[in-house]
């Protein structure tokens, strides 16, 4: 049984930092690319950052550029977010997702995490 467990969020003061985790189990990690997304009430699940089987790494937003990074462990079969200097408008419920490619659209993901609240305060 596949599943994708997150982990790592909480409530930070803006300008924190905080490291998300995203352990994996029920499949081959290797295979897989990784994203983490976003979604904020009200609006539209985001993608924030992939890294996909040959650890290609892209961060999407222009707005957490500079601020977050998305690396793996496979040894660990873990995906990471790092989040820097937190901002206010980055609170949102964080997913992590697995698909046999990389892309930013989450209809394309096979699995999901339940996702870790992330809330930054001003």
């Amino acid at each position: 049984q596949v599943q994708l467990v997150e982990s790592g969020g909480g409530l930070v003061q803006a300008g924190g930092s905080l490291r998300l985790s995203c352990a994996a189990s029920g499949l081959t990690f290797s295979s897989y690319a990784m994203g983490w997304f976003r979604q904020a009430p009200g609006k539209e699940r985001e993608c924030v950052a992939t890294v996909n089987q040959n650890d290609d790494r892209i961060v999407f937003p222009d707005s957490v550029k500079g601020r977050f990074t998305i690396s793996r462990d496979t040894a660990k079969n873990t995906v990471y977010l790092q989040m820097n200097n937190l901002k206010p408008e980055d609170t949102a419920v964080y997913y992590c997702a697995a698909a046999t490619v990389a892309w930013t659209n989450a209809n394309a993901y096979n699995y999901w995490g339940q996702g870790t609240q992330v809330t930054v305060s001003s």
